[in-house]
């Protein structure tokens, strides 16, 4: 069954292609930069085709399965992607973490089941670990309440995830709070959370498990921390002040022009040499608590490894269509599962 890597030279998406040649997957390569395109699928000896998002017919995606989208930001290009999707009867993947995207996603739970196709974003480091830590913690304690997450991420970010990062600031945070999305200040609320590796100052952030983990557990109460220097918590908040300004189009072009003109992403030294750790609580109405971690390997390999992972479920057996959170496709145990990663034991607290 053929299946697509599209944005297949950016920065994750080649990282992606050349894990999927290495284990035997044969990709086609796609993406609007032709000669970047071609050369990748030349070396790995793929097929390649070439389009730009705004340009897609039928011909874009036909005969395939599936599509991988990987050309962020997402709140650009998801809309068009699934659209097509949806269109050609193609599975959609992608590996987003923006909020915005999940929702609209998820709005397209109807036309995905008509279609017969799923409908599975957020199959990177953004979301799969912490959704199946989600998951786990709500299978020990179906009655929590309350749902709070954090992570830890080194090795610093990809253009892309940067860029995205930028349009962030100018929405500001958000929760979930009684089931709905709450809007909040940058740095809103800050907390010392219990990594597996030793304590960490965190600070709220708008993960997108504050929409899909609302999604896999029904829990109506949710909260999402960075692991972040108390310094950085500071400059935050300061940014918080002149929000509005960072709304403007000329402010969010400038900082993405600064970061195009930096590095596509971490080295390979800098992802060996780095890792991820999550941390996870679910709260219930009567006070009993369950907590877990979760260590791997950099997040960008972590996304890798999770995509194919997805993706090799996909291709060997029949989905009903609809939209699907990580942990709904893949079960809650799918994080573990992959390579370099461990989750603890859910323990469970009474106060």
């Amino acid at each position: 069954m053929a299946w697509m890597i599209y944005g297949a030279n950016g920065y994750t998406g080649e990282l992606t292609a050349r894990e999927a040649v290495r284990r035997g997957m044969q990709p086609v390569l796609a993406g609007r930069n032709g000669p970047a395109v071609e050369a990748l699928a030349q070396e790995l000896g793929l097929s390649s085709r070439i389009f730009d998002l705004s340009q897609m017919d039928a011909e874009s995606l036909a005969d395939l399965s599936l599509v991988l989208h990987c050309a962020g930001p997402f709140s650009e290009t998801s809309a068009p992607m699934l659209e097509a999707c949806l269109a050609a009867g193609v599975h959609y993947l992608d590996i987003t973490g923006e909020i915005s995207v999940f929702k609209h996603a998820w709005e397209q739970h109807e036309r995905a089941c008509k279609a017969d196709i799923v409908v599975c974003p957020g199959v990177g480091f953004d979301v799969v670990p912490t959704d199946c830590l989600a998951a786990s913690l709500v299978q020990a304690l179906p009655a929590a309440t309350h749902l709070t997450l954090a992570f830890e991420a080194g090795g610093g970010p990809s253009r892309g995830t940067a860029k995205t990062g930028v349009e962030g600031l100018g929405r500001g945070g958000m929760i979930r709070r009684d089931g709905e999305l709450v809007t909040v200040p940058l740095g809103w609320r800050d907390r010392l959370i219990p990594f597996a590796k030793g304590e960490r100052q965190a600070v709220t952030i708008p993960w997108g498990d504050v929409f899909t983990a609302w999604v896999s557990t029904g829990v109506p109460n949710i909260e999402v921390y960075l692991s972040t220097p108390p310094a950085a918590i500071t400059r935050l908040r300061r940014l918080a002040k002149i929000q509005p300004v960072l709304r403007w189009r000329w402010v969010q072009e400038r900082l993405k022009r600064k970061i195009e003109a930096g590095r596509a992403g971490p080295s390979d030294t800098g992802r060996e040499n780095s890792g991820v750790e999550v941390w996870g609580e679910v709260v219930s109405a009567d006070g009993r608590r369950a907590q877990a971690t979760l260590s791997g390997p950099n997040g960008y390999d972590v996304t890798v490894t999770a995509s194919l992972g997805v993706i090799d479920g996909l291709l060997a057996g029949q989905r009903e269509g609809g939209f699907y959170t990580p942990s709904l496709l893949m079960g809650a145990d799918f994080a573990a599962s992959l390579p370099q990663v461990t989750q603890s034991p859910v323990e469970l607290i009474s106060d």
